[in-house]
């Protein structure tokens, strides 16, 4: 072989090679970030990978601190007992694990041209980003299914001192005739600096007054170190952190949102 094909051969080697390397490394960087991409994918990640052991964990259930025993791939039993749970009215829902979103679908959501031609079902299928915002993990926490359901797609906020607990020794609360849920204090710190962070990634608009509450809640109920391990475990998976969590950044009334979780993320397709 002369010179000249011995140097053809070794460039197209070379070539070959790089994008192999190429591949590779795409390969590892997604295995390594496997951000879900649809709410059902994110349930499972979430009992795999975040919560798996927190079934039994002090924090127990968002809204009642309730431990739970896991069922199938998302799923799971709760031990009304272990938290002096009393249903309100549904026994059946209060007896299963739901995975809320911290931020309602609806808020995300219900200004959205897809909303407005078929509600969630059709953002879910026709609207990446929706999808995208729907599956962040971040957003995602066990609850008990009546809780849940009776919080729907209300605000977070104060309600009325005089009113009692409505789940027996839970103490989160819904004003249905205010359309307003206030959570009980071990987590509306926590409430309150997902709320930030998925307002301020996805450009949602929030009102002074929701402001205020959650300013106050997030200084009131500083990062306990099971909120800073929850962080860790979805970073591993999301590629990032909430900076709400980690103290890189601090909400500020009317701040301008970043919108980076909109940067790389398509349009909704059309019709």
């Amino acid at each position: 072989m002369d010179t000249k094909k011995m140097m053809k051969t070794g460039n197209t080697w070379g070539k070959l090679l790089l994008f192999c390397f190429a591949v590779l490394g795409i390969f590892f960087y997604f295995s390594a970030y496997a951000a879900p991409q649809s709410f059902g994918e994110a349930k499972v990640q979430a009992r795999r990978s975040i919560y798996h052991d927190q079934n039994q964990s002090e924090p127990g259930t968002l809204y009642c601190g309730c431990k739970w025993i896991w069922t199938g791939k998302t799923g799971g039993r709760v031990d009304l007992d272990s938290c002096g749970y009393v249903p309100r009215k549904n026994a059946n829902r209060a007896a299963r694990i739901e995975w809320e979103h911290i931020v309602p679908a609806w808020v995300m959501g219900h200004q959205r041209q897809c909303w407005q031609n078929g509600g969630r079902k059709n953002c879910t299928k026709t609207d990446p980003v929706f999808r995208v915002m729907e599956a962040n993990l971040f957003n995602l926490a066990p609850a008990i299914g009546e809780v849940n359901g009776d919080r729907s797609n209300y605000l977070y906020g104060m309600v009325s001192r005089t009113m009692p607990n409505q789940y027996g020794q839970c103490t989160t609360r819904t004003d249905f005739k205010e359309r307003t849920t206030e959570p009980r204090d071990k987590v509306k710190g926590f409430v309150a600096r997902v709320t930030f962070y998925m307002y301020d990634h996805y450009g949602l608009s929030m009102s002074k007054a929701q402001q205020r509450i959650l300013m106050a809640w997030n200084h009131q109920f500083p990062v306990a170190a099971w909120e800073r391990e929850l962080d860790n475990r979805i970073a591993k998976l999301m590629g990032h952190h909430n900076r709400y969590v980690t103290g890189e950044k601090t909400w500020k009334l009317d701040q301008k949102p970043s919108r980076e979780g909109l940067s790389n993320t398509l349009q909704p397709k059309t019709n």
